[in-house]
């Protein structure tokens, strides 16, 4: 598979490289940081609201010393969703002055275990 050089393309290629597959859904977590946990709150509350697909998970990021709200949601890790929801997400996450992070799959299966709790990282993350 062939994937643009970008940090999305290049994690598409290194989960695929691994051995994860790439055409049946994943739970994909999408990282939203802000730095006052009121903003973190009132994004997680809207999202909400929005009855946004997915699980929501508001998280204390202590070595970062910043708010994390992660958003899961099954999907086909393919390049062009995955660049789409991440754009939406970071205009959004701008609304309540946060950036998204960057995304992430758990995945456990043979063979992925150098990615298993990785996400691409923007340049404000601190994980």
């Amino acid at each position: 598979m062939q994937f643009p050089d970008d940090d999305n393309g290049q994690m598409l290629a290194a989960m695929a490289e691994s051995g994860i597959d790439l055409t049946r859904e994943l739970e994909v977590d999408f990282f939203l940081v802000f730095k006052d946990k009121r903003d973190a709150e009132s994004a997680l509350e809207v999202l909400t609201q929005q009855d946004e697909q997915g699980e929501l998970e508001l998280h204390f990021d202590e070595e970062a010393n910043q708010w994390e709200v992660i958003v899961s949601i099954q999907m086909v890790p393919e390049y062009d969703s995955l660049n789409t929801k991440e754009t939406q997400l970071n205009d959004f996450a701008k609304e309540f002055d946060g950036i998204s992070d960057g995304w992430g799959v758990m995945q456990h299966q043979d063979g992925d275990g150098e990615f298993a709790d990785d996400h691409v990282h923007g340049e404000h993350c601190h994980h």
